[in-house]
C-alpha cells in the first residue's frame, strides 16, 4: 500500500500538470515557465512536469491495480480515473498539435521523426512508453515517420519493424518535423536544432538552446 500510495501520489500529480500544459497551450501561455515559477513559492510546492504520457513498469500500472482492487469492494478512486485519463491522452494530445501546426504550415504528406523511444532518459526500457503510442496514432492517421533512438535499435508496430535511424543531416533535412519524445543526454541538442526545420519538444530539453535554425513548438 506504500508502494501505491507513492506511485499514485506521482502519477496524480503528472496528471495534473499535464492537464495544466493542455490549459496553458490554450491560452497560449509557456507551461515550464509556469511551473519554474510556482518552484520559487516555498510553501510545500513540488514540481512535476508535464510530457508524452505515462512510461516505465510502475506509474502507469500500480494505480489501476489499486483502482481494480477497490471496484471488486464496490468502490472506486476518482483521483486515479481522473489522472489515468489525462496521462493516457497525452499521446493523442501530442498527435493533435502536431496535425494543427502542419496545417498551419500548410505542409501535406509529413515526414516525422521521433526522437527517443525509451520511457525515460538515458535506460532502453521501452515498457509502456508513451513513444510507442505516438507511434501507433501516426500510423492510424497514415502520417509518415521515423524514428532514433540510441538506446533501442529496433521495434515492432503494428506489425512492421522499424529501425532507428542514424541522426545525420540528410535524415533531418529531409525531415519535416521531429517530435522530442525522449530527451537521451546523449543527443547533440544543438547540431538537431541547426539542422531541422521544426521541432515539437515535449520535454523541454532545448530550454538551453539560445539561438535555433529551427522553429519550435513547445507541449
Amino acid at each position: 500500500m506504500t508502494k501505491l500510495l507513492e506511485n499514485t501520489f506521482r502519477a496524480t500529480n503528472i496528471g495534473l500538470v499535464n492537464e495544466m500544459a493542455i490549459i496553458s497551450q490554450k491560452l497560449n501561455i509557456d507551461i515550464w515557465e509556469i511551473v519554474e515559477a510556482a518552484k520559487t513559492k516555498p510553501f510545500g510546492f513540488m514540481p512535476f512536469y508535464p510530457g508524452p504520457g505515462l512510461g516505465g513498469h510502475c506509474l502507469p500500472v500500480d494505480p489501476r491495480y489499486l483502482d481494480w482492487k477497490l471496484e471488486t469492494l464496490n468502490s472506486e478512486s476518482k483521483f486515479i480515473k481522473l489522472s489515468e485519463e489525462i496521462n493516457f491522452s497525452m499521446p493523442g494530445f501530442v498527435v493533435c498539435r502536431i496535425k494543427d501546426i502542419f496545417k498551419n504550415l500548410n505542409i501535406n504528406n509529413p515526414k516525422i521523426l521521433i526522437l527517443g523511444l525509451a520511457y525515460k532518459p538515458n535506460v532502453s526500457d521501452i515498457r509502456e512508453s508513451p513513444s510507442i503510442d505516438i507511434m501507433k496514432i501516426l500510423d492510424q492517421e497514415n502520417i509518415k515517420f521515423t524514428y532514433n533512438d540510441p538506446m533501442v535499435r529496433s521495434i515492432e508496430i503494428e506489425g512492421q519493424i522499424y529501425k532507428s535511424q542514424n541522426i545525420e543531416s540528410k535524415l533531418l533535412k529531409n525531415t519535416d518535423l521531429a517530435i522530442i519524445s525522449t530527451d537521451h543526454s546523449i543527443y547533440d541538442w544543438e547540431y538537431i536544432t541547426n539542422n531541422l526545420n521544426y521541432i515539437f519538444d515535449t520535454r523541454n530539453a532545448l530550454r538551453n538552446i539560445k539561438k535555433s535554425k529551427a522553429i519550435i513548438f513547445k507541449l
